[in-house]
């Protein structure tokens, strides 16, 4: 159908109910969101607190990623046999419990248990809010709508920004992850009023859970996939290098900085960056020319993080990290390359697998950029010179890779 004829654009009752039941699952990506960055903020106290290791630090982070990355194959399943609405349900409140248990964490392996049950009860977060907006939505505005959650989505880096730093300075670290769970639980309760299944949100039963698990067979089949799944294990990993990860110790480290101080930096950012995504999104130069801009997106991106890498001005450092959140908004691009590369029925399957490959990619970022760290001493190498500098390695190494891997040819669907 094409986008002139979709219902969704005649009738204004529809509208409203589709950005309401969005808004709603949205409120559970921003929690996802605060959950994913909360190590920038808790490094250096959770450092004092458990005497970690910038090894052990870069494992504290990847596990939530680790644990969340894996479970997006399963999260696909969920929403194309149980719908969108029931896999959040079921799913979200381990969120909650994590939370609560990292909160009572008194070792170090108790808190990377939990990292791991919050990234599980976290996974379908986006997931279910990108799939919800390519089937309640018409195709042509996925990109933008895409954006726009991205942005909202984006309240959550706030939460982990100046609030929970004054929080961790007043009541310590335990405080942010009981409030995080009490903003989890809010939002599970606004889905389970909020949002409700259409009929054709459960499109796999007719063809029952066999006939899902084939889809993503035939989803690597194509040629294209391996280009698109090996940037984007890259890009977004190399945002949360930076914001979810590095830049608390960063600025304290490298800058002397107080951790209120770095709050106000990443509230900033975040500020900065929540209009990225909506303005990629009404950016979007469409089908022909999006994977150019891609391409040269990362490319800026890996120039900002060189820059970084060598500096040691505490002013160009924020400025160019500030510039950077703005910038990092061109990987809602990537979400509407995914939605025009694949038929829509195989649209669930394909956002969960580049989803997968995105918050592996951020796991297996934060593990390596931790032991980058760990050794960079011992080479006479200042630690966020090396941290910055691999990122930007790795990101130019991907984008060679998008470059040159094929890429999908002329849609027919």
């Amino acid at each position: 159908m094409s986008a002139a004829a979709h219902p969704f654009d005649h009738d204004p009752a529809a509208r409203r109910l589709a950005w309401t039941m969005l808004l709603a699952l949205t409120a559970g990506f921003a929690l996802s969101q605060a959950f994913r960055t909360v190590a920038a903020i808790l490094a250096p106290p959770l450092q004092r607190d458990f005497g970690l290791s910038p090894r052990e630090l870069g494992l504290y982070a990847g596990a939530f990623h680790f644990a969340f990355g894996l479970l997006q194959l399963a999260m696909g399943l969920a929403i194309d046999v149980a719908g969108p609405r029931r896999t959040i349900l079921w799913v979200s409140p381990l969120a909650v419990a994590g939370a609560l248990v990292a909160a009572t964490a008194g070792s170090f392996a108790q808190l990377l248990v939990a990292q791991v049950v919050i990234g599980i009860g976290c996974a379908p977060a986006f997931l279910v809010c990108t799939v919800f907006i390519a089937r309640r939505f018409p195709p042509a505005r996925f990109a933008a709508v895409s954006g726009a959650t991205l942005g909202i989505g984006s309240v959550g880096l706030l939460l982990t920004g100046t609030p929970l730093a004054w929080a961790v300075e007043a009541w310590g670290w335990r405080a942010g992850y009981v409030a995080l769970a009490v903003g989890a639980a809010a939002a599970w309760c606004a889905v389970a009023l909020l949002v409700r299944d259409a009929p054709g949100d459960r499109p796999a039963q007719a063809g029952g859970l066999w006939q899902a698990l084939r889809g993503y067979g035939a989803l690597f089949a194509f040629r294209h996939t391996l280009g698109i799944l090996l940037l984007a294990s890259v890009t977004y990993a190399a945002f949360l290098a930076l914001r979810g990860l590095w830049l608390g110790p960063l600025l304290v480290e490298r800058h002397g900085l107080s951790l209120v101080a770095s709050g106000h930096v990443a509230l900033v950012l975040s500020l900065v960056g929540m209009a990225g995504p909506a303005l990629f999104g009404r950016l979007d130069p469409g089908e022909g020319r999006r994977r150019g801009w891609i391409l040269g997106w990362t490319l800026v991106v890996a120039a900002m993080y060189a820059v970084m890498a060598w500096t040691r001005n505490a002013w160009v450092d924020i400025g160019v990290a500030t510039a950077m959140s703005l910038a990092g908004g061109y990987i809602v691009l990537q979400y509407a390359d995914v939605r025009s590369a694949y038929p829509p029925a195989m649209t669930g399957r394909a956002m969960a697998v580049f989803t997968m490959a995105m918050f592996l990619g951020v796991a297996v970022m934060q593990w390596f950029t931790g032991q980058v760290a760990d050794a960079a001493p011992a080479f006479g190498i200042e630690r966020y010179e090396a941290v910055l500098g691999a990122v930007a390695a790795l990101l130019v190494l991907a984008a060679a890779a998008f470059r040159w891997l094929p890429a999908p040819q002329r849609r027919q669907w």
